[in-house]
C-alpha cells in the first residue's frame, strides 16, 4: 500500500516508517521537524519506497494515500507548552486536514490519541469507556483538550462522511530515538543516570505509570490500521505499573549510576495514576506487550550511551532478542 504518516521523524513515528518499509509498503514521510528529526530516517533516505516531505499538517496537503497514520504533534510537555496555541492548531486543524485527505481519496485514517484525554483519572485502570477528568483550562489542556477535539473529530466524521476511522489511545511510550532534552520521565532519568547527576523526581515519586517499549506499540498500531470496523478508541500501552522510585531504581541499575534523588514540586495536573486496561485490545486485535521494562531499559541506554558519554555501548546495554 501507499502510506502517509505525519510525524514520520518523530520518535514514534520514525520506528513506524521504518517497520512499513520493511513489510513492503510505500511510504510517505511529512514532518515539520519541531521534534522530529531528519537523523531519525536518516537510514531510510535512499530507500526507494521511503519519500519526505517537509510539510506541516496544519496546511492542507493533496496526496494520494491508501491509509494515514496522523501522529503529528508535539507529545512531551516542554515542547507543546512552548508554543500551546500552535500545539491546539496542529491537534485540531492537522486532524481536520487529514480527514479532509482521507475523506477525498477513501482513505482508512489512525489517529494517535493519547492517555492524557483522561486527565487526572479518578478510575483505575483506565477503560476506554472512562470519560476522564481533564482540566480544561490548565497548563495541559493545550495537548489534552487537543486530542479530545481530534477524536470527537474522528468519530463525526465516521459517521457523519463514513470516513474509515480507527483512535488509538497511547499510554507512556520509550526507546530509542527519544529526544534527551524531552522532559519525558524515562529520557530525563537515563540521561541524567548516565551524566552522574541526580535524578529529579517531581512530589514524593509514588504517582504510577505505565511504560511500553516502543516495538510494541508499533506492533499494535499496525494491528488496529489494519483490523476492519473497529471505530472505538482502543487503549494501546503496558498494564504493568510502577512508581515514579520505582522506575528510578530501574533506570540507576542498567546505567550503572550512583546517582542521588532530587525531589521537586509535583507540576500542575500531574496524573497520580496511570494504567491502561487493554482488555479490547487484546480482544479485538490479539495484542498484548511482550517486552518487559528491563529489557526495553537496556535497549534505551544502548542508544543514550552514546550519544550522551561518547563511547562505545557496553556489551550489556545492547539490544537483547
Amino acid at each position: 500500500m501507499r502510506i502517509l504518516v505525519t510525524g514520520g521523524a518523530g520518535f514514534i513515528g520514525s520506528h513506524l516508517c521504518e517497520r512499513l518499509i520493511n513489510e513492503s509498503h510505500d511510504v510517505i514521510c511529512l514532518d515539520n521537524f519541531f521534534t522530529g528529526r531528519r537523523e531519525n530516517i536518516f537510514q531510510l533516505l535512499d530507500n526507494p519506497r521511503f519519500e519526505l516531505l517537509r510539510h506541516d499538517v496544519i496546511e492542507p496537503i493533496l496526496l494520494e494515500v491508501d491509509q494515514i497514520y496522523n501522529l503529528a504533534c508535539p507529545a512531551s510537555p516542554i515542547h507543546y507548552q512552548y508554543n500551546p496555541v500552535k500545539t491546539v492548531k496542529t491537534s485540531v486543524m492537522g486532524m481536520i486536514n487529514m480527514l479532509g485527505l482521507a475523506k477525498r481519496v477513501r482513505a482508512r485514517i489512525l489517529q494517535a490519541s493519547t492517555s492524557e484525554v483522561y486527565g487526572d483519572p479518578l478510575v483505575h485502570p483506565q477503560p476506554e469507556e472512562y470519560w476522564g477528568n481533564v482540566n480544561p483550562i490548565g497548563i495541559r489542556s493545550c495537548y489534552d483538550e487537543g486530542k479530545r477535539i481530534a477524536e470527537t473529530l474522528m468519530m463525526d466524521y465516521h459517521r457523519q462522511s463514513k470516513v474509515d476511522t480507527r483512535i488509538a489511545r497511547i499510554f507512556n511510550t520509550y526507546g530509542p530515538r527519544m529526544l534527551e532534552n524531552d522532559g519525558r520521565v524515562v529520557s530525563n532519568f537515563v540521561v541524567q543516570a548516565l551524566r552522574s547527576q541526580p535524578l529529579t523526581l517531581y512530589g514524593a515519586g509514588d504517582q504510577t505509570r505505565s511504560f511500553c517499549y516502543v516495538d510494541d506499540l508499533v506492533d499494535a498500531l499496525i494491528k488496529l490500521m489494519n483490523t476492519d470496523a473497529l471505530h472505538e478508541p482502543v487503549n494501546l500501552g503496558n498494564p504493568t505499573e510502577f512508581t515514579i522510585k520505582e522506575l528510578a531504581s530501574e533506570v540507576m541499575e542498567v546505567c550503572r549510576s550512583n546517582s542521588e534523588l532530587v525531589h521537586l514540586p509535583l507540576p500542575e495536573d500531574d496524573p497520580k495514576q496511570r494504567k491502561p486496561d487493554i482488555t479490547r485490545a487484546q480482544a479485538l486485535l490479539g495484542w498484548t506487550p511482550t517486552i518487559q521494562l528491563r529489557a526495553g531499559l537496556e535497549r534505551t541506554v544502548g542508544y543514550f550511551r552514546p550519544r550522551i558519554l561518547g563511547v562505545p555501548v557496553l556489551q550489556d546495554a545492547t539490544p537483547t532478542k
